[in-house]
């Protein structure tokens, strides 16, 4: 017997308004510009904190030790490692999956629309890595020449939708494109510059781990929990290998799949099947086996729609977002400046640091897309004028969170650290409000523009 539709229960008041908040919550969780305003805020503390009577308690928490025992075993670190080399390898991972995702089917999967998002890139990296150094003669300032090279893409692109929707969506994903090949650089970096003495048993667990990895994808195991032990594995061997371990978070990104686990019907085709049949089933039936079974094959059909990157990386963004990136900034971020007397060497580190974020990276990104232009290697993309480039170029300057990490695998000496962290600071902070200040001047000429034209 097939039942009309209006004798289906009606969903409750109360129900309708709990779906619409938790649809707001998740909406909010996904904002950029929110994410972008809580590292900010997280710095501010930090800063306040640092410098306030309770200084010696901000400075005592982080290196309050955190240990894990299973029998034997002990893992004892202290809260900033905790939240630097581990939590941030999370971050690392997420950054990998887009990576992964930009390169199957993103603006970095054709060679024609990659071209100059890679260019401009690197010259965002090359011409405040050489600012840098032309400021910094000693060879240990010079070990922090590439703090400046790095873009904070949670706070560019939250900066970015602070302006409104009025800008080009063009300008939006010509920034993610930029800001993830900077990340793929900073990577490499990292990777090549800022790794110990390495130790070949460390390559070996990692190995182990990422073969353990394959196998598992092999024989179609799906849950990401499941990859938590061999993760484990890559995450402990890089580690003792003398690389930081945040590279871990990388690799493991790249091997996530970019395609849904292969089915003998097409996922969409299964969902719309399934609702079908719901559809015209008897409401008292709705407890039995047979329907039970059904929702099952219609939760594995909505899942399976969405490939495991995009999946993946959508349930660890607001965790990333909220929780790991603000932790990283109130962990990091404080520098106790009421009684700093800077050394010139300091001084060299800062001002390098600054001039490098704000005017090298503009000038690196549209310098060298112009250079290319004009030998006619590529072209700009459809909707971005030079005016949206140089927002680009300005809001690429807001290092902060990459910046800083470089920072403290560059600098060992707290004085140069803290005065590096200071120019990460000074210089995010002076090129986020010139990217603002540039782009409603930008977006005031676009609105003379369009009323010309209309």
């Amino acid at each position: 017997m097939v039942m009309s539709k209006k004798h289906h229960p009606k969903p409750r008041r109360t129900q309708v308004l709990a779906a619409r908040a938790f649809a707001s919550i998740e909406h909010f969780l996904h904002i950029e510009a929110v994410s972008g305003v809580l590292l900010l805020i997280s710095a501010t503390i930090a800063l306040i904190w640092a410098n306030s009577q309770w200084a010696d308690s901000y400075a005592n928490i982080w290196h309050t030790s955190l240990s894990i025992s299973l029998g034997r075993f002990e893992f004892s670190k202290s809260l900033h490692f905790w939240i630097n080399d581990i939590l941030m390898t999370f971050f690392f991972l997420v950054v990998g999956m887009e990576i992964r995702s930009e390169l199957h089917e993103g603006a970095l999967s054709k060679i024609k629309q990659a071209i100059l998002p890679v260019i401009a890139a690197f010259g965002g990296v090359i011409i405040p890595a050489i600012i840098f150094l032309a400021f910094n003669f000693a060879p240990i300032q010079q070990n922090g020449w590439a703090v400046p090279t790095a873009t904070d893409i949670a706070f560019a692109v939250g900066i970015l939708a602070l302006l409104g929707r009025s800008i080009p969506g063009e300008i939006r994903v010509f920034l993610l494109s930029l800001a993830i090949i900077d990340d793929i650089i900073a990577v490499l970096i990292i990777a090549l510059f800022y790794s110990e003495g390495l130790n070949y048993l460390g390559f070996l667990t990692a190995g182990i781990g990422i073969l353990l990895v394959l196998g598992f994808q092999r024989i179609g195991i799906g849950s990401a929990w499941s990859y938590l032990i061999p993760g484990s594995f890559v995450w402990f061997g890089i580690l003792m290998s003398g690389a930081h371990p945040t590279l871990a978070g990388v690799i493991l990104g790249l091997m996530t799949p970019v395609r849904s686990k292969p089915m003998s019907e097409h996922p969409l085709d299964l969902l719309l099947r399934i609702t079908g049949e719901l559809t015209g089933r008897d409401i008292k039936s709705e407890q039995g086996h047979s329907q039970r079974r059904l929702l099952q094959k219609l939760q594995v059909a909505k899942r399976e729609l969405l490939p495991p990157v995009v999946r993946v990386e959508q349930a660890l963004h607001p965790w990333i977002a909220y929780i790991v990136m603000p932790l990283f900034a109130l962990a990091n971020a404080g520098i106790n400046l009421s009684s700093s007397t800077y050394s010139a060497s300091e001084l060299y580190i800062i001002t390098g640091i600054v001039v490098a974020l704000v005017c090298g990276k503009p000038i690196g990104i549209v310098g060298i897309s112009w250079a290319c232009i004009k030998l006619k290697w590529c072209h700009l993309p459809d909707g971005i004028t030079w005016k949206g480039l140089w927002l680009v170029g300005l809001l690429a300057g807001i290092g902060f969170t990459m910046s800083m990490f470089i920072a403290m695998l560059a600098f060992k000496d707290m004085r140069f650290l803290n005065a590096a962290k200071l120019g990460v600071l000074l210089g995010s902070v002076t090129a986020a409000l010139l990217g603002v200040i540039w782009g409603i001047i930008y977006l005031k000429q676009m609105t003379r523009i369009n009323r010309k034209v209309h």
